[in-house]
């Protein structure tokens, strides 16, 4: 089973979209757009679902909290911080790209990280690939193929690790990249997301993103 106490949840419907607090999901939480209740977690979220602020596309997206459900932002010099996650994806919108995970930075629109699969119809199958700001204030984030040859519905493993030098490590489906982010990230409350964050917001409700999680931890290992 998922331990979901450190966890609030994003779902696409309401304006602004609903947040699921981390007790409600901790006692069973389920709707249309996530369950957890067959011991993996199901993501689905329409291209036509709600947005948060300043966001352009939909998501059903997980959000790091403490046991309490207050938001867990961190600091990486303080510890080794680390999201592990088992999953598949089952479908893809027409833009064949969903953002499975990310490090994201308190009240701010640029992520640390974002790993992304990208569906290609031509060999239909999935790249796994890494968006990385090295700067707080980048505008374009680095774009790093992580893997590639992922089909539909194939269970991988992914792993983001931010080291408390700077160290970040992102493996997906047996290969990895490494790299050494600026200082100048020290000083920023991150936090880990997880989930199926579409990257198209056109086409029919029954278009979008599904993903299912069969395994997904955080450390923070001090």
């Amino acid at each position: 089973m998922i331990d979901l106490a450190t966890w609030n949840l994003s779902v696409p419907v309401g304006s602004p979209p609903y947040t699921v607090e981390t007790s409600k999901l901790v006692n069973g939480f389920k709707d249309q757009y996530f369950h957890s209740d067959t011991g993996t977690l199901f993501f689905w979220t329409p291209v036509t679902g709600s947005r948060t602020e300043n966001a352009i596309y939909p998501r059903t997206e997980l959000r790091e909290t403490y046991s309490n459900g207050t938001l867990h932002n961190w600091y990486y010099p303080d510890a080794d911080n680390l999201l592990h996650a088992t999953l598949a994806v089952n479908q893809v919108p027409s833009s064949g790209k969903v953002v499975i995970g990310q490090i994201h930075a308190f009240q701010s629109q640029k992520p640390l990280v974002k790993v992304e699969y990208q569906y290609k119809t031509s060999t239909a199958t999935g790249n796994i690939v890494a968006k990385v700001r090295m700067h707080p204030d980048d505008d374009v984030a680095r774009v790093i193929v992580v893997a590639t040859g992922v089909k539909l519905d194939q269970e991988f493993n992914y792993l983001i690790h931010l080291s408390p030098g700077g160290a970040l490590g992102i493996s997906a489906a047996g290969y990895q990249w490494d790299t050494q982010i600026s200082t100048t990230w020290r000083d920023k409350p991150l936090y880990f997301k997880a989930g199926v964050y579409v990257q198209d917001n056109t086409g029919y409700t029954s278009e979008g993103g599904k993903v299912t999680f069969s395994k997904l931890d955080i450390d923070h290992n001090q």
